[in-house]
């Protein structure tokens, strides 16, 4: 009897072993870029602002002096940093690849607060004589902060999001203009008829409106980032290009002494930000 078990097991030892069945693989879910999120940008701003210089007093010998000058359209350079915070929501029509359609508000502090002089001496015929000296114009074009309430709308290709954006925009705009010069009127014949300075200044500060529009790119970082500190389902990097433009506004410049208008200047703002932008996104992964 032992020698038979001892043979049943050597026997029950040659046959095969049935091998485990392999190991399905894990699908890994589409992300989706459907949720609330907000986040942090910071950049780059330049303006493209424009003045324009006229006559507020109605006398034709007030617009060719401003002519003469030849203040008549000035460009003022303005950039510096533009940096704050988003907001918004996104709703992506098909997981993994396909459009994706949100809002989103933002504001930030700008650095555009630059002052534009342009100096050197005028002649400007004009009655009763010929005015002659320097003179000094300075004009300081200030967007104190910048913000948006824009649609988006683009196309996922999983993590990766390409969009166009479009909506409202707002500013605190202010604008100082200075204009002095001190002049010798001189006759016909070169006698001096009189010596005198001049100074008109204008003010304003409006909050002004206006509209924005752009594009970028996003990317999705896995939920386990070293950036994610909020725990959120995703941690997003995008980098954007914002064109603005927030209308114009009028600012008179009057006599220092007299107080009468005679100065008109009409100042056109809008510009440009390129940033980079991180979110913390909430929902649906």
């Amino acid at each position: 009897m032992a020698a038979m078990l001892a043979a049943t097991s050597a026997d029950a030892a040659d046959l095969p072993r049935r091998a485990a069945p392999p190991a399905l693989p894990v699908a890994v879910p589409a992300f989706s870029w459907t949720g609330f999120y907000a986040g942090f940008n910071a950049g780059y701003a330049w303006s493209d602002d424009s003045v324009r210089n006229s006559n507020a007093d109605g006398d034709p010998d007030t617009a060719k002096y401003i002519s003469d000058l030849g203040i008549s359209r000035v460009h003022p350079r303005n950039d510096g940093f533009a940096g704050g915070g988003q907001l918004g929501y996104n709703h992506q029509l098909t997981p993994g690849s396909g459009l994706v359609v949100g809002a989103e508000a933002d504001a930030q502090y700008t650095d555009l607060n630059r002052r534009h002089t342009v100096s050197g001496n005028y002649v400007s015929i004009e009655s009763p004589g010929t005015y002659t000296g320097p003179f000094h114009y300075e004009t300081r074009n200030a967007l104190e902060f910048l913000g948006t309430v824009r649609g988006r709308l683009g196309y996922a290709y999983n993590r990766v999001l390409i969009y166009g954006t479009g909506g409202f925009a707002y500013g605190q705009v202010q604008n100082d203009t200075v204009l002095s010069d001190a002049y010798t009127l001189t006759s016909a014949r070169g006698a001096v008829l009189g010596t005198g300075t001049d100074r008109y200044v204008g003010r304003s500060s409006h909050f002004q409106t206006g509209y924005a529009y752009g594009g970028g790119i996003e990317y999705a970082l896995p939920s386990d980032s070293i950036l994610n500190v909020f725990h959120s389902s995703a941690v997003t990097l995008r980098a954007e290009y914002l064109r603005y433009d927030l209308g114009s506004q009028t600012v008179i410049g009057y006599d220092s002494v007299t107080r009468a208008a005679i100065l008109k200047s009409k100042v056109q703002t809008d510009g440009n930000i390129v940033r980079a932008g991180l979110n913390y996104k909430f929902g649906s992964y």
